[in-house]
C-alpha cells in the first residue's frame, strides 16, 4: 500500500455525491454488500487463470484485502467511479448504487492507510536536478551563469516534477557533464571581480602561507556547499587536493580552483542526504536538513546565511520562526525559480519552450514574434507569483478579475486596458480586467490554450483532458489501442472540430470517456489554437455547449468557470497533492492522503489563501519529520 500512485484518484468522488444523506448511507454499506456488488457486476470477467486486465477479484474477499491488495482496490475504485466498469453493454448498477460502492471503497482504503496515524514517509537520497545545480552554483559563487543547459535533462517523476528522487539517478554522462559545468563556473567566477570576492576570501601574503589561505577559503566554502557543518575529515580531503596540485607546480589560483572543482562534483554537494534516524519512531528533522528542505522547496537552491544561522542556533523548528522564514523567502526574488518550476510542470506549459509550435502560416502573430512567445509562456508563472506574493486566494486560478499582461499580450487578447505604469507598458503588469474580457484565471491564457491544441487547430479532447488532469486531478484513462486519428476515423470530413468529434463519439468504445472529456473542451472553443477569441470555426458559429454525465450543462468559458468553482474542493485537493509532492520531491503514497486531507481543511479554513497552502505543506509531518527504521509488519 506504500507503492506510488496518484492519491487524488482515491478522494475525488466525494465531490460528486449529490447530498450528505448519500454519504451517511454509504457509511452503512457493508462488506457483504461490497462483495455482492463485485459478484453482480465484475466477477464474470475478473476470475480464473486469465482474468481481464490481470485483476482477479477472488483474492479480494478476505477482511484484510484492503491492506494486502490496496492497489487492486484503487484500480476498481477508479474504473467504477469513471463508469468504465462494467463495460458498456453489460448490466450496470444504478448511479446511486455506484456512488455508494465507490464511497465505501474510498473510506475503506483511507481507513486502512491511516490506521497507524500520520507518518513522515520516506525521504530518499536525491541528486540535485540540473536547475537546482545551476542555482546552487549561482548562489555559492555569486555568478549569474546558466549551467543547466550543459546538463542532461531530468525526467519527471513522483507527482509530475523533475525534482522527484525516483528519477534523479547519477549516470556516467551526468558525472562528466557536472565536471564540465564545475570547471566552466569556477573559471568564470575567478575572472569576475564580484564573484571572486564572494569565495576567494584569502590569498597568500607575508603572514599567510598558501596552505593557510586555502584552509581559510575551504573552511568558509565547504559548509555552504554541503549545507551543514563540516568535520575535520571533510576539510582534509579538499586540502589534500590543493596540496597535490601545488606539488605539481600549479599556481595558488589553479590549485584552489582544482580543490573547489572537487567540491562541486562531490557526493556531499550533488546529493541531498539527511542523517539517518536509527530509532523506530519518527523524529523532527535536524535543523540543517530542515533548512535545506525549505530552501530547495521555495528557492530551488541552497540555504542562505540566515537560514543556516537559525539552524545553527536550533531555532528553525520553532513554528513562528519557520512561518516567518516562509514569508521572507516568498518575498525574495529567488522564489521566482520555485514558481516557474512548479507552475510550468504542473500546467504543462514548459512544453511551449520545447515541442509545442503552433503552425507558423496559420498563426504568424505568434510564430514571428519571440516577445509574444515569451509573454505567452510567462503569463501563468507571473500570475501565480502575483497570487503568492500578495497572499491572494488560490481560486483566482479558476477565475479572476485581473491578470498579468504586456502590451503585446493585450493586443493578442483584444484588450485595451491602460496599464497602471504607462512608462512600463512593454513589461508584464497586473491589469484589472474589464467585464466580458474572457481572460480571468488560467483558462483564458494562451499558454494553457496552446498546449492543449494541435498546431493547426483546437482540440476539445486535449483541452477537456487538461482540465480533468491539471485542474481537477481526475485524469481520464488512456485511449484504447489502435484508435484512428480524428480525421481518419470518419468518412467525409465535416467542417468544424465539433462535427468531427460528434461522429467520433458515435463509436461506443470512445463514447464513455469522451462524454466526460469533450464537454469541458467544447466550452473553450471560442479560443483558437493560440488563445485568440473567435466566434466562428470554418465559417460556422462556434458551438460551446456542453453537458457532463451528471447532467450539468454550460455554454462557454464563463459558465464553465462557475462549474469548476463549484468543484473547488477537488481543485484545491489536486493543487495540494501537487504542492506537497513538489515540496517533498517524491511521489505521494496512500498514507499521504491523510496529510492532504488536513492541508485542504487548513486552506479552506483560511479562505484558500496561497500562504495557507504553502505554510500547511511546510508545517506538515512529512515535511518536518523524519521516519525511523520501519519494523516488519505482521499480518493481523
Amino acid at each position: 500500500m506504500e507503492r506510488l500512485y496518484n492519491t487524488s484518484l482515491l478522494v475525488a468522488s466525494v465531490v460528486f455525491l449529490s447530498a450528505s444523506a448519500a454519504l451517511a448511507e454509504a457509511r452503512n454499506f457493508s462488506p457483504a454488500e461490497g462483495q455482492k456488488f463485485l459478484q453482480t457486476y465484475c466477477i464474470a470477467c475478473h476470475q480464473g487463470k486469465s482474468p481481464a486486465a490481470g485483476l482477479n477479484l477472488s483474492q479480494l474477499g478476505a477482511a484484510d484485502s484492503f491492506r494486502d491488495h490496496g492497489q487492486d482496490w484503487s484500480k476498481i475504485y477508479t474504473r467504477v467511479r469513471n463508469s468504465e466498469m462494467p463495460p458498456r453493454g453489460l448490466p450496470a448498477p444504478s448511479s446511486d448504487r455506484r456512488e455508494l460502492f465507490i464511497t465505501w471503497v474510498h473510506d475503506a482504503l483511507k481507513t486502512e492507510a491511516c490506521a497507524d496515524g500520520i507518518t513522515p514517509g520516506r525521504a530518499p537520497l536525491r541528486r540535485l536536478n540540473r536547475t537546482e545545480y545551476s542555482a546552487t552554483v549561482r548562489d555559492l559563487l555569486d555568478l549569474h551563469l546558466d549551467l543547466s543547459r550543459m546538463l542532461p535533462a531530468d525526467g519527471a517523476g513522483g507527482e509530475g516534477f523533475d525534482n522527484a528522487a525516483e528519477t534523479l539517478f547519477l549516470s556516467p554522462i551526468h558525472a562528466e557533464k557536472y565536471l564540465e559545468a564545475a570547471k566552466l563556473a569556477l573559471d568564470f567566477a575567478a575572472k569576475d571581480k564580484r564573484s571572486r570576492a564572494k569565495f576567494l576570501i584569502a590569498v597568500p601574503g607575508p603572514d599567510t602561507t598558501p596552505h593557510q589561505a586555502a584552509r581559510t577559503i575551504l573552511e568558509s566554502f565547504l559548509p555552504r556547499a554541503f549545507r551543514r557543518p563540516i568535520d575535520p575529515a571533510d576539510l582534509q580531503v579538499y586540502l589534500a587536493l590543493f596540496d597535490t596540485s601545488r606539488k605539481t607546480g600549479q599556481s595558488f589560483d589553479e590549485s584552489i580552483l582544482f580543490a573547489l572543482k572537487g567540491v562541486l562534483v562531490s557526493p556531499q554537494f550533488l546529493f541531498r542526504a539527511e542523517p539517518q534516524n536509527p530509532a523506530s519512531e519518527a523524529r523532527l528533522l535536524d535543523d540543517y536538513s530542515l533548512a535545506t528542505r525549505l530552501s530547495y522547496f521555495l528557492w530551488g537552491s541552497e540555504p542562505d546565511s540566515l537560514l543556516l544561522a537559525l539552524a545553527e542556533s536550533g531555532r528553525l523548528q520553532d513554528p513562528e520562526i519557520l512561518k516567518g522564514q516562509v514569508a521572507r523567502m516568498l518575498r525574495n526574488t529567488k522564489s521566482f525559480d520555485f514558481v516557474q518550476s512548479f507552475v510550468e510542470q504542473w500546467l504543462g506549459t514548459r512544453a511551449l519552450a520545447q515541442n509545442i509550435h503552433p503552425d507558423a502560416k496559420l498563426f504568424p502573430v505568434y510564430a514571428a514574434d519571440e516577445e509574444v512567445q515569451g509573454d505567452v509562456r510567462y503569463q501563468p508563472v507571473l500570475f501565480f507569483r502575483e497570487i503568492v506574493a500578495n497572499d491572494l486566494s488560490l481560486l483566482n486560478l479558476l477565475d479572476s478579475n485581473f491578470t498579468i499582461a504586456t502590451r503585446k499580450l493585450q493586443k493578442l487578447y483584444g484588450l485595451d486596458v491602460k496599464p497602471p505604469l504607462a512608462d512600463k507598458a512593454e513589461s508584464p503588469q497586473r491589469i484589472e480586467l474589464p467585464p466580458n474580457s474572457h481572460r480571468g484565471g488560467l483558462l483564458g491564457m494562451s499558454a494553457v490554450l496552446a498546449i492543449s491544441s494541435h498546431p493547426q487547430r483546437t482540440s476539445p479532447v486535449l483541452r477537456g483532458k487538461w482540465i480533468l488532469d491539471s485542474i481537477l486531478g481526475t485524469p481520464p484513462p488512456p485511449p484504447p489501442p489502435n484508435v484512428p486519428a480524428l480525421e481518419a476515423s470518419v468518412g467525409p470530413t465535416p467542417h468544424t472540430v465539433r462535427e468531427l468529434l460528434t461522429q467520433h463519439r458515435a463509436n461506443p468504445v470512445c463514447a464513455s470517456c469522451h462524454s466526460r472529456i469533450d464537454p469541458l473542451g467544447f466550452a473553450l472553443e471560442n479560443y483558437d489554437a493560440i488563445g485568440q477569441w473567435r466566434t466562428q470555426d470554418s465559417g460556422k458559429p462556434v458551438d460551446t455547449q456542453g453537458e457532463l454525465p451528471d447532467g450539468t450543462k454550460f455554454e462557454g468559458p464563463e459558465p464553465l468557470k462557475v462549474v469548476l468553482l463549484e468543484k473547488k474542493q477537488l481543485f484545491i485537493r489536486n493543487l495540494t497533492n501537487k504542492m506537497l509532492g513538489y515540496a517533498l520531491g517524491r511521489g505521494l503514497t496512500l498514507k499521504d492522503s491523510c496529510v492532504v486531507d488536513g492541508i485542504v481543511t487548513e486552506v479552506e479554513k483560511n479562505n484558500y489563501t496561497a500562504h495557507s497552502l504553502i505554510n500547511a505543506v511546510v508545517m506538515s509531518m512529512p515535511f518536518r519529520y523524519q521516519s525511523g527504521v520501519v519494523p516488519l509488519r505482521t499480518k493481523r
